[in-house]
């Protein structure tokens, strides 16, 4: 087992995993160094951007459902009308040109909420790279349009039958496929956690989010916001979008977290609101629920995508120094805000989005007329459609069916 002090933010991150994959970290953390300072690499990954992805993405205020955030003036910055509908296609771009500067010919990945499988899916085929998924049984079910889309797109799609059989049991068995074919594979791990260097990778990735949201906000709207609210699953899109905003004290940064049927009700997402403690998993010391043996506790909530024990190690630097604060939003809530932008404003939203979007009414009615908050719309809800209209009683139960 490795365990040095690179790739820490204060005492977090690290990288905890078994010799066999030291080799391809270090590879890795050479040749991504390498290649953002190439010009010829970030060239080839910007036009992508352009031609591919459809950014920069656009950012839209949403006056409507503003009305329900105290009158603050709320902005969405749009990634959910990215190709293949989510943030999750800036990091996996990146990685899939990293695969084929290694040299490799395959990749694997893990998924929630099928966004990030379907990103990974969707550069394999661009880039003509073998694909491997793994996908908790439970998030298969409620994530299936997902799962057509990857297995369409080329991908198998394997699910995984034990433990709670969702995100963090999907991240297992991605790990397990890793160590044994390493040589020819790259693990295209979708968030901003797990061994150095890849919660630094993923974050500079998508630290395009940020840097494109800031400076449309001064051109657009003319200040900066209050507040910037994005949900917190492991955390890739809040810290795509926080990153650019650092520097800038007078803005507030607010992860939303999976909270689940209440903190109090022990069945939530929620690590900085919940009993989260340090601990490792999935190479990255980090706040981690668990008990007090050390096990990691199974966590809970509707949106499929933030169905983690687990938070990246960045989050939990900037949560310690007082820097973001984070913030449960239960499923009700989540849900209402998904039914009320979708309702005001003509747009589905992602369920994992709709956790930011409660936390934006909430911080809105804080501020007041005054206020300007701008929200990562990380996701649309086409995959959720489903799940929605089943919470919403739009569909007929499976009995009404037979």
């Amino acid at each position: 087992m490795s365990d040095n002090r690179i790739g820490r933010f204060g005492d977090y991150g690290g990288r905890y995993v078994p010799e066999a994959l030291v080799a391809a970290l270090e590879e890795l953390d050479e040749q991504r160094s390498k290649a953002m300072h190439d010009p010829g690499f970030l060239g080839e990954l910007a036009q992508l951007h352009r031609s591919y992805t459809g950014r920069p993405s656009i950012i839209t205020e949403v006056p409507r459902f503003a009305e329900h955030c105290g009158g603050a003036r709320v902005v969405l910055k749009r990634e959910d009308l990215n190709h293949t509908g989510s943030h999750k296609i800036n990091n996996v771009l990146g990685q899939a040109l990293l695969t084929k500067r290694m040299g490799k010919r395959r990749v694997i990945a893990e998924t929630g909420a099928g966004q990030h499988g379907v990103a990974t899916a969707t550069a394999a085929a661009l880039l003509g790279l073998e694909c491997v998924v793994y996908m908790g049984r439970v998030d298969t079910e409620r994530q299936a349009l997902n799962v057509a889309r990857m297995r369409l797109l080329g991908a198998e799609v394997v699910p995984v039958d034990h433990g709670s059989r969702t995100l963090k049991d999907a991240v297992n068995e991605a790990f397990r496929d890793w160590v044994t074919h390493v040589d020819h594979t790259h693990y295209v791990l979708g968030t901003v956690t797990g061994p150095y260097p890849f919660p630094e990778m993923v974050r500079d990735f998508h630290r395009i989010i940020g840097v494109e949201a800031r400076q449309q906000m001064l051109d657009e709207i003319g200040r900066l916001p209050d507040a910037v609210c994005a949900c917190v699953g492991g955390g890739s899109n809040a810290m795509g979008i926080f990153h650019r905003f650092i520097d800038d004290p007078d803005v507030r940064l607010i992860g939303l977290e999976g909270g689940g049927e209440g903190v109090d009700s022990g069945r939530h997402a929620s690590r900085f609101s919940g009993q989260a403690t340090p601990g490792v998993l999935h190479g990255a010391f980090t706040y981690v629920l668990q008990d007090d043996d050390g096990q990691t506790i199974e966590s809970h909530s509707v949106s499929a995508g933030l169905d983690y024990p687990s938070v990246g190690p960045e989050h939990a630097y900037l949560k310690d120094i007082g820097r973001a604060e984070y913030h449960p939003v239960t499923d009700d809530e989540a849900m209402e805000a998904f039914r009320l932008l979708a309702q005001t404003e003509g747009i589905l939203p992602a369920i994992e989005s709709s956790h930011a979007l409660a936390g934006a009414m909430k911080v809105g009615r804080e501020l007041g007329p005054d206020g300007l908050v701008l929200v990562n719309l990380s996701g649309r809800g086409d995959k959720d459609v489903d799940s929605a209209a089943r919470w919403f009683g739009l569909l007929p139960d499976e009995e009404e069916q037979s």
